[in-house]
């Protein structure tokens, strides 16, 4: 089997495109719909088996994957990192900004130490990528960097140090627009909502039940599949998508745009997902049952 992608074979032929957290769930996927677009994709995380297998599941699907062990919280790390990227590959043609991490908890539970760890991750790191993989070469190449952050328009109550850090991704990606468009490179951003993905089986028991009742508060009634957050980046890194920048692209079914409370949502079975990711992996909860 290969990827069922909805672009053209050969879209990114020739380029280079680094993927941050792509040992596992949104990043994996986005690694192989490139690799199957024909890119070269270079794979970053900190923890080497995971890299180590999804490499080998492109080279086994035909691709070509390159992995480096980094971790994106540490400036030094990400300047060496990205200096070894750029002498195995002369043009870093893009950038998928997807790393991330964080524990449910409400505001007054969150201790400074787990506050500064998620912002970390999720702000800071997606920074020093971005600002190194643009002065270390795409200031002069030009290039498409796409930042993934979160559904979090109305706050995010139970993981506000998550919210906080998405936001201001978010603000940083149309700052990064309107700074580097001069030198013809594209920041974008995209927004999932309710994504069944392998990081869910991260959470704790308890949370994973919460998980499981959130497609009701979503007007398509389901939950989102990896491939079609991995699809929203692809086309944000394609030529299709040469005049947007500093925008973003909710991929959340219209979860964000209304209130159950105001608006009741009726039950229906009208919307069919996209899974076009042949090696896709659905959490074990929402398996365990059947």
């Amino acid at each position: 089997m290969a990827y069922d992608s909805i672009f053209s074979p050969g879209l990114f032929a020739g380029q280079t495109i680094i993927v941050t957290g792509g040992g596992s769930g949104i990043g994996r996927c986005t690694a192989h719909e490139l690799s199957h677009l024909g890119a070269k994709v270079v794979l970053i995380g900190r923890k080497e088996e995971k890299l180590i297998k999804v490499a080998e599941e492109i080279n086994e699907d035909g691709g070509e994957a390159l992995w480096f062990s980094c971790n994106i919280r540490s400036e030094d790390e990400v300047q060496a990192t990205v200096a070894k990227i750029f002498a195995a590959s002369e043009t870093v043609h893009g950038l998928v900004n997807n790393a991330g991490g964080q524990f449910p908890s409400p505001l007054a539970a969150i201790n400074q130490k787990g506050w500064e760890a998620v912002i970390s991750t999720n702000l800071t790191g997606g920074f020093l990528m971005a600002r190194e993989v643009f002065t270390q070469g795409m200031n002069r190449s030009g290039g498409a960097i796409v930042n993934i952050i979160a559904d979090m328009w109305a706050g995010m109550p139970g993981m506000g140090h998550s919210g906080a850090a998405r936001a201001g991704m978010e603000n940083f990606t149309r700052t990064a627009a309107y700074e580097w468009g001069c030198a013809g490179v594209r920041v974008n951003a995209v927004a999932p909502g309710w994504i069944a993905s392998s990081g869910m089986d991260t959470y704790p028991e308890g949370f994973k039940q919460v998980i499981k009742t959130l497609k009701a508060a979503v007007p398509l009634k389901r939950m989102g599949e990896e491939a079609e957050v991995s699809s929203a980046i692809c086309y944000l890194l394609s030529k299709g998508a040469a005049f947007i920048s500093g925008t973003t692209i909710r991929v959340d079914g219209a979860a964000s745009q209304g209130n159950t409370a105001v608006y009741p949502l009726p039950n229906h079975n009208n919307s069919q997902p996209y899974q076009g990711f042949h090696r896709a992996e659905t959490p074990t909860m929402f398996t365990e049952d059947e």
